[in-house]
Protein backbone atom coordinates (compact mmCIF):
# COMPACT_ATOMS: atom_id res chain seq x y z
CA UNK A 1 0.00 0.00 0.00
CA UNK A 2 1.27 3.47 -0.77
CA UNK A 3 1.95 5.49 1.89
CA UNK A 4 0.28 9.39 1.89
CA UNK A 5 2.92 12.08 1.48
CA UNK A 6 2.91 14.22 4.50
CA UNK A 7 3.43 17.45 1.89
CA UNK A 8 0.40 16.24 0.09
CA UNK A 9 -2.04 15.96 3.12
CA UNK A 10 -1.42 19.32 4.25
CA UNK A 11 -2.09 20.80 1.08
CA UNK A 12 -5.25 19.24 0.70
CA UNK A 13 -6.10 20.22 4.99
CA UNK A 14 -5.66 23.61 3.81
CA UNK A 15 -7.72 23.62 0.80
CA UNK A 16 -10.69 21.91 3.05
CA UNK A 17 -10.36 24.86 5.14
CA UNK A 18 -10.14 27.39 3.01
CA UNK A 19 -13.61 25.74 1.28
CA UNK A 20 -14.96 25.65 4.83
CA UNK A 21 -14.68 29.49 5.63
CA UNK A 22 -15.76 30.21 2.27
CA UNK A 23 -19.37 28.83 2.45
CA UNK A 24 -19.45 29.96 6.33
CA UNK A 25 -19.31 33.56 4.70
CA UNK A 26 -21.90 33.08 2.39
CA UNK A 27 -24.43 31.63 4.91
CA UNK A 28 -23.34 34.45 7.54
CA UNK A 29 -25.71 37.66 7.52
CA UNK A 30 -24.98 40.80 6.43
CA UNK A 31 -23.35 42.84 9.32
CA UNK A 32 -22.49 46.05 8.40
CA UNK A 33 -23.25 48.53 11.38
CA UNK A 34 -24.23 51.08 8.85
CA UNK A 35 -27.11 48.61 7.23
CA UNK A 36 -27.75 47.12 10.56
CA UNK A 37 -28.48 50.90 11.44
CA UNK A 38 -30.57 51.60 8.41
CA UNK A 39 -32.67 48.98 9.00
CA UNK A 40 -33.38 49.78 12.78
CA UNK A 41 -34.14 53.29 11.95
CA UNK A 42 -36.88 52.37 9.04
CA UNK A 43 -39.72 51.02 11.52
CA UNK A 44 -38.90 54.05 14.40
CA UNK A 45 -39.57 56.63 11.37
CA UNK A 46 -42.77 54.88 10.84
CA UNK A 47 -43.86 55.07 14.59
CA UNK A 48 -42.95 58.40 14.98
CA UNK A 49 -45.26 59.79 11.33
CA UNK A 50 -47.96 57.70 12.99
CA UNK A 51 -47.62 59.74 16.38
CA UNK A 52 -46.82 63.20 14.78
CA UNK A 53 -50.62 63.56 13.44
CA UNK A 54 -52.20 62.32 16.58
CA UNK A 55 -49.98 64.24 18.81
CA UNK A 56 -50.20 67.64 17.06
CA UNK A 57 -54.63 67.33 16.59
CA UNK A 58 -54.59 66.85 20.80
CA UNK A 59 -56.49 69.43 22.30
CA UNK A 60 -56.95 71.62 19.39
CA UNK A 61 -60.44 73.49 19.49
CA UNK A 62 -62.63 74.13 16.56
CA UNK A 63 -62.09 77.21 14.66
CA UNK A 64 -64.35 79.91 16.82
CA UNK A 65 -64.24 77.91 19.72
CA UNK A 66 -61.99 77.04 23.02
CA UNK A 67 -60.90 79.04 26.53
CA UNK A 68 -58.42 81.75 25.58
CA UNK A 69 -56.72 83.94 28.32
CA UNK A 70 -55.79 87.74 27.50
CA UNK A 71 -52.82 89.40 28.29
CA UNK A 72 -52.08 90.64 31.90
CA UNK A 73 -52.46 94.70 31.91
CA UNK A 74 -51.41 96.34 34.25
CA UNK A 75 -53.34 99.05 36.11
CA UNK A 76 -52.27 101.56 39.28
CA UNK A 77 -54.28 98.96 41.70
CA UNK A 78 -52.49 95.72 39.80
CA UNK A 79 -52.79 93.71 37.56
CA UNK A 80 -56.08 92.54 35.73
CA UNK A 81 -56.03 89.73 33.35
CA UNK A 82 -59.45 87.91 31.65
CA UNK A 83 -59.82 84.80 30.45
CA UNK A 84 -62.97 83.99 28.20
CA UNK A 85 -64.63 80.73 27.07
CA UNK A 86 -65.51 80.79 23.07
CA UNK A 87 -68.06 78.53 21.33
CA UNK A 88 -68.78 79.06 17.44
CA UNK A 89 -67.07 82.94 17.52
CA UNK A 90 -69.37 83.69 20.76
CA UNK A 91 -68.53 84.71 23.56
CA UNK A 92 -70.41 81.91 26.65
CA UNK A 93 -68.35 82.57 29.64
CA UNK A 94 -65.71 85.73 30.69
CA UNK A 95 -63.81 85.75 34.11
CA UNK A 96 -60.84 87.86 35.71
CA UNK A 97 -58.31 85.39 36.57
CA UNK A 98 -56.42 88.72 38.02
CA UNK A 99 -57.95 91.39 39.14
CA UNK A 100 -56.39 94.26 41.74
CA UNK A 101 -56.58 92.96 45.26
CA UNK A 102 -55.84 94.04 49.14
CA UNK A 103 -58.09 96.78 51.06
CA UNK A 104 -60.06 99.10 49.42
CA UNK A 105 -59.37 97.12 45.80
CA UNK A 106 -60.99 93.72 47.31
CA UNK A 107 -64.39 95.64 47.11
CA UNK A 108 -63.67 97.72 43.83
CA UNK A 109 -63.49 94.42 42.69
CA UNK A 110 -66.25 92.31 43.99
CA UNK A 111 -68.58 95.03 42.62
CA UNK A 112 -67.17 95.60 39.45
CA UNK A 113 -66.14 92.52 38.08
CA UNK A 114 -69.05 90.55 38.07
CA UNK A 115 -70.43 93.11 36.26
CA UNK A 116 -67.57 93.22 33.88
CA UNK A 117 -67.92 89.88 32.94
CA UNK A 118 -72.09 89.93 32.20
CA UNK A 119 -71.15 92.76 30.43
CA UNK A 120 -68.49 91.14 28.05
CA UNK A 121 -70.69 88.38 27.73
CA UNK A 122 -73.36 90.53 27.06
CA UNK A 123 -71.51 92.37 24.11
CA UNK A 124 -69.34 90.12 22.49
CA UNK A 125 -67.04 92.37 22.23
CA UNK A 126 -64.27 94.83 24.42
CA UNK A 127 -67.13 97.96 24.05
CA UNK A 128 -68.31 97.30 27.21
CA UNK A 129 -69.21 100.38 29.57
CA UNK A 130 -66.56 101.30 32.56
CA UNK A 131 -68.29 100.02 36.19
CA UNK A 132 -68.67 103.44 38.02
CA UNK A 133 -66.18 103.65 40.87
CA UNK A 134 -63.73 100.96 39.41
CA UNK A 135 -62.35 102.81 36.39
CA UNK A 136 -58.51 101.37 35.77
CA UNK A 137 -60.32 98.22 36.97
CA UNK A 138 -62.54 98.72 34.08
CA UNK A 139 -60.06 99.80 31.41
CA UNK A 140 -57.57 97.03 32.26
CA UNK A 141 -60.44 94.60 32.17
CA UNK A 142 -61.55 95.98 28.15
CA UNK A 143 -57.17 95.78 27.39
CA UNK A 144 -57.16 92.33 28.57
CA UNK A 145 -60.33 91.50 26.90
CA UNK A 146 -60.01 92.66 23.61
CA UNK A 147 -56.46 90.89 23.50
CA UNK A 148 -58.22 87.58 24.55
CA UNK A 149 -60.77 88.67 22.12
CA UNK A 150 -57.89 88.90 19.40
CA UNK A 151 -56.50 85.00 20.09
CA UNK A 152 -59.78 83.24 19.01
CA UNK A 153 -59.20 82.30 15.66
CA UNK A 154 -62.02 82.32 13.31
CA UNK A 155 -64.34 80.07 12.82
CA UNK A 156 -63.78 78.70 8.43
CA UNK A 157 -64.81 76.44 5.85
CA UNK A 158 -63.70 74.63 2.96
CA UNK A 159 -65.64 77.36 0.81
CA UNK A 160 -64.26 81.02 0.87
CA UNK A 161 -66.72 83.03 2.72
CA UNK A 162 -69.23 80.51 3.74
CA UNK A 163 -68.43 80.03 7.33
CA UNK A 164 -69.50 83.86 7.45
CA UNK A 165 -72.11 83.74 5.85
CA UNK A 166 -73.19 80.86 8.16
CA UNK A 167 -72.30 82.83 11.36
CA UNK A 168 -74.09 86.36 9.79
CA UNK A 169 -77.85 86.28 8.58
CA UNK A 170 -79.64 89.34 7.49
CA UNK A 171 -83.57 88.31 7.79
CA UNK A 172 -86.83 90.67 7.43
CA UNK A 173 -89.77 90.36 9.85
CA UNK A 174 -93.22 90.45 8.27
CA UNK A 175 -94.87 93.92 8.06
CA UNK A 176 -97.20 94.75 10.90
CA UNK A 177 -100.04 97.22 10.06
CA UNK A 178 -100.75 99.49 12.56
CA UNK A 179 -103.82 102.69 12.90
CA UNK A 180 -100.72 104.79 11.50
CA UNK A 181 -98.87 102.43 9.01
CA UNK A 182 -97.05 99.73 8.58
CA UNK A 183 -93.80 99.13 10.53
CA UNK A 184 -91.58 95.95 9.37
CA UNK A 185 -87.73 95.48 11.09
CA UNK A 186 -84.98 94.24 9.63
CA UNK A 187 -82.54 92.55 11.78
CA UNK A 188 -78.59 91.09 11.21
CA UNK A 189 -77.79 87.63 13.29
CA UNK A 190 -74.65 86.66 13.98
CA UNK A 191 -73.34 83.39 16.16
CA UNK A 192 -77.44 83.22 17.81
CA UNK A 193 -76.98 87.01 18.45
CA UNK A 194 -79.09 90.47 16.65
CA UNK A 195 -75.79 92.54 15.41
CA UNK A 196 -77.51 95.43 13.68
CA UNK A 197 -81.84 96.26 13.53
CA UNK A 198 -83.67 98.43 11.62
CA UNK A 199 -87.43 99.84 10.61
CA UNK A 200 -87.70 99.00 6.67
CA UNK A 201 -91.25 100.65 6.99
CA UNK A 202 -92.45 102.94 9.70
CA UNK A 203 -95.54 105.04 9.89
CA UNK A 204 -94.74 108.61 8.22
CA UNK A 205 -96.58 111.57 7.55
CA UNK A 206 -97.63 114.38 9.26
CA UNK A 207 -96.89 113.94 13.33
CA UNK A 208 -96.20 110.29 12.78
CA UNK A 209 -92.61 111.35 11.24
CA UNK A 210 -92.12 113.12 14.90
CA UNK A 211 -92.75 109.85 17.13
CA UNK A 212 -91.00 107.72 13.86
CA UNK A 213 -87.76 109.79 14.11
CA UNK A 214 -88.16 109.62 17.94
CA UNK A 215 -88.72 105.97 18.18
CA UNK A 216 -87.27 104.00 15.67
CA UNK A 217 -83.74 104.56 16.73
CA UNK A 218 -84.50 103.90 20.12
CA UNK A 219 -86.59 100.34 19.28
CA UNK A 220 -83.06 99.37 17.28
CA UNK A 221 -81.25 99.48 19.94
CA UNK A 222 -83.50 98.17 22.31
CA UNK A 223 -83.11 95.14 19.67
CA UNK A 224 -79.57 94.47 19.56
CA UNK A 225 -79.14 95.09 23.48
CA UNK A 226 -82.25 92.50 24.33
CA UNK A 227 -81.78 90.09 21.79
CA UNK A 228 -85.05 89.61 21.85
CA UNK A 229 -88.42 90.55 21.02
CA UNK A 230 -89.37 91.33 24.80
CA UNK A 231 -88.61 95.16 24.75
CA UNK A 232 -90.11 98.19 26.05
CA UNK A 233 -92.71 100.42 24.20
CA UNK A 234 -91.44 103.78 23.45
CA UNK A 235 -93.68 106.53 25.35
CA UNK A 236 -95.69 108.11 22.62
CA UNK A 237 -95.59 105.73 20.21
CA UNK A 238 -97.81 103.10 21.58
CA UNK A 239 -98.54 101.68 18.04
CA UNK A 240 -95.22 102.08 16.74
CA UNK A 241 -93.77 100.14 19.21
CA UNK A 242 -96.20 97.42 19.23
CA UNK A 243 -95.81 96.96 15.36
CA UNK A 244 -92.22 96.57 15.71
CA UNK A 245 -92.14 93.97 18.30
CA UNK A 246 -94.41 91.64 16.82
CA UNK A 247 -92.48 92.52 13.40
CA UNK A 248 -88.53 91.61 15.32
CA UNK A 249 -90.17 88.48 17.02
CA UNK A 250 -91.38 87.14 13.27
CA UNK A 251 -87.32 87.93 12.20
CA UNK A 252 -86.18 86.29 15.43
CA UNK A 253 -88.68 83.29 14.35
CA UNK A 254 -87.19 83.34 10.50
CA UNK A 255 -83.90 83.69 11.79
CA UNK A 256 -83.98 80.53 14.27
CA UNK A 257 -84.50 82.71 17.47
Amino acid sequence: MRKSHPVRRVVLATAATVSGVVLLLSLKPASDPAAASAAGAAPQATAAGQESPQGGSRGAAPAGSGTVTGDAVRTQYGPVQVRLTVVGGRITKAEAVQAPKGGLSDQKTQLAVPKLNQEAVAAGTADIDAVSGATYTSEGYKKSLQSALDKVKPASSGTPGAAGSARARTVTGKAVRTPYGPVQVRITVAGGKITEAEAVQAPKGGLSDQKTQLAVPKLNQEAVAAGTADIDAVSGATYTSTGYRQSLQSALDQAGG
